[in-house]
């Protein structure tokens, strides 16, 4: 992986799994678009709501030459849904940015 990573946990314990599942889903954005300058992933476990327990918050700020891209996404209760949907949406921006941005 050619990019810095930054990982950030809050109300969510370390773990080697999900540090290597980041990782992984971090190093796959680089298919898209290869000149990415960094990634910062911050995962957050919010309250617990009253009717739909703990909410899970993925945030992901990729930093690519003359721009950013940021994406947040949450879930109730999965935070590995969450996580996925951000990288997902990522990839997306990330597709449309090289598209816009190709020589």
């Amino acid at each position: 992986m050619q990019i810095p990573l930054q990982i950030s946990l809050h109300g969510i314990e370390q773990s080697d799994a999900l540090h290597n599942a980041i990782r992984k889903r971090a190093e796959k954005l680089e298919r898209y678009y290869d000149r990415i300058i960094s990634c910062r992933v911050v995962l957050e476990l919010g309250g617990r709501h009253k009717r739909r327990g703990s909410q899970f918050t993925a945030r992901i700020g990729l930093k690519v030459p003359g721009d950013e891209i940021a994406i947040t996404r949450e879930h109730d209760e999965k935070l590995d849904i969450a996580l996925r949907d951000a990288f997902d949406a990522a990839r997306r921006k990330l597709e449309d940015y090289a598209r816009e941005h190709r020589p």
